[in-house]
């Protein structure tokens, strides 16, 4: 199995910054992709940024030229650095892991992080 551990979530004023850190340890083998996906109160679960092992980025139009995401492929870590941040950001952010196992794909999340955006 594979363990995701998040974390720096908390309460920020709007045009402040964070950053989250999701750190990947067990049966990982071969990690294809890793990011975040976001769930504010009474929405779907959406993307916010993942990237690649190659370090192919992709980020939600809601969130480009803020957020920043990384990963140190050493420590099978990803990071999401959050700027500029507003309070529609406000949301529990969910680290995500696709996990490549031969021809089989499976995925993983975090049980989140709180990320709270003051007006």
């Amino acid at each position: 199995q594979v363990q995701l551990v998040e974390s720096g979530g908390g309460l920020v004023q709007a045009g402040g910054s964070l950053r989250l850190s999701c750190a990947a340890s067990g049966s990982i083998f071969k990690i294809n992709i890793m990011g975040w996906y976001r769930q504010a109160p009474g929405k779907q679960r959406e993307l916010a940024a993942t990237i690649t092992s190659g370090g192919a980025t992709n980020y939600a139009d809601s969130v480009k030229d803020r957020f920043t995401i990384s990963r140190d492929n050493a420590k099978n870590t990803v990071y999401l650095q959050m700027n500029s941040l507003k309070p529609e950001d406000t949301a529990v952010y969910y680290c995500y892991l696709r996990r490549k196992v031969g021809w089989v794909e499976s995925d993983y999340w975090g049980q989140g992080t709180q990320v709270t955006v003051s007006s």
